[in-house]
């Protein structure tokens, strides 16, 4: 009899976890994914960097202090005015008594002295050093309150617009915030914008003035598919990490926010990526100005134009579900000459079982001038003989 009321019991309680598992798991086409993990954080956000699609969040658009994840927007403007040539990294920084003083994490630069710039960036990104970062700060805008100027822009520029900075460090002021959200889009900028000096990430010691000090990011040891990017500590804003991992040429970057240990915060991003790597596949379906379409263009020096994207689309959609995809074509209407590279004249639109996963403008891949009279008179006639006779038949 008891045998029989376990028995019962425990298919009571599978009917329930099936049940639970249906109502928290995504059907996507044939495919059934469970819902992502729970973590012990104030806030996450997982997406794909190349398609842009948000595999999991929590709280995502929550304003928090960013801690020292604030020095991935001070690294990443050290690289744009390296870029521009306004700087280079082997000018020699001053080293004033703010920057010396500063508390937290350190460097351990001297007040007087000189250090290259291409140091100060190492000791920013692999060290998180305070004193590095004002020493920066003060080098390209004068102030660290005039390159919290220029932080504000760059995020403004970025579409980071939860985030809000007042100084170069993430040292905890009032009106200095961010979301899992805006980090994630930071982050995939520093890694598509600035590739070299992305490389700086995944850098794990550092030594300056006779002192080696191991990156703080401990996935670079846990996971040889993580390459970046930064923590951040404060008791303001508990144990905070942003992380990218590559596998099989997917790249994804995940935010976890108020964890409560170094180590909880580098478990918690572990469990998310591998979630979004177990789970879901990203595909290139089409390589910037490669040919998608041809279409007839009237009046012109050629009869046909070639169509395409003006940037590689991906999509990123459960693992196995690719052979289900269906793209169309969609043309605004007749395409007159004269035709400029890169105009808009369509859409290409990519679908999953009845849900739209992409949409792309559909532009020309090349310029098409106005033909002579001749020509165009002679396109005129063979498009209104076409369209008569299409609308005979279709009648």
């Amino acid at each position: 009899m008891l045998d029989s009321m376990v028995k019962i019991y425990s298919l009571k309680c599978s009917l329930l976890a099936l049940v639970a598992l249906f109502f928290t798991s995504t059907v996507w086409g044939s495919s059934l994914i469970p819902a992502a993990p729970k973590l012990a954080a104030s806030a996450f956000y997982l997406v794909d960097a190349h398609s842009g699609k948000v595999i999991a969040s929590k709280d995502a658009d929550k304003r928090l202090p960013p801690a020292s994840l604030t020095k991935m927007m001070t690294s990443y403007i050290v690289a744009q005015e390296v870029s521009k040539g306004r700087v280079s990294l082997d000018d020699m920084v001053p080293v004033s008594v703010a920057a010396w003083k500063k508390g937290g994490s350190k460097m351990y630069i001297r007040e007087g002295t000189k250090v290259k710039l291409s140091d100060l960036l190492k000791g920013i990104i692999i060290q998180s050093g305070n004193d590095a970062s004002i020493a920066v700060a003060e080098f390209i805008a004068g102030s660290e309150d005039g390159f919290a100027e220029l932080m504000n822009h760059q995020a403004l520029q970025l579409g980071m617009h939860d985030t809000h900075y007042v100084n170069a460090t993430g040292w905890p002021a009032k009106d200095h915030y961010s979301t899992a959200k805006d980090l994630a889009i930071l982050g995939m900028a520093v890694a598509r914008d600035f590739p070299e000096h992305y490389k700086l990430y995944s850098q794990k010691y550092f030594t300056y003035n006779n002192i080696r000090q191991p990156n703080r990011n401990k996935l670079l040891w846990a996971d040889s598919t993580v390459d970046g990017l930064k923590t951040g500590h404060t008791e303001e804003a508990g144990y905070c990490l942003v992380a990218s991992a590559v596998r099989k040429n997917m790249r994804l970057v995940s935010v976890v926010m108020g964890t409560q240990s170094e180590k909880s915060r580098a478990q918690e991003s572990q469990k998310l990526l591998n979630y979004g790597f177990r789970f879901y596949q990203t595909h290139r379906l089409y390589e910037q100005n490669e040919k998608i379409h041809e279409a007839r263009i009237w009046g012109g020096t050629q009869d046909d134009l070639q169509l395409g994207v003006q940037d590689d689309l991906y999509v990123s959609i459960a693992r196995g579900e690719y052979k289900n995809l269906k793209p169309s074509i969609e043309l605004n209407g007749v395409i007159k000459a004269p035709i400029k590279k890169g105009q808009k004249l369509g859409l290409v639109r990519v679908m999953l079982d009845g849900d739209l996963v992409a949409q792309r403008p559909l532009v020309s891949l090349n310029d098409i001038e106005q033909g002579g009279f001749i020509k165009r008179i002679g396109d005129s006639a063979e498009r209104f003989f076409s369209e008569s006779f299409e609308s005979i038949f279709s009648d």
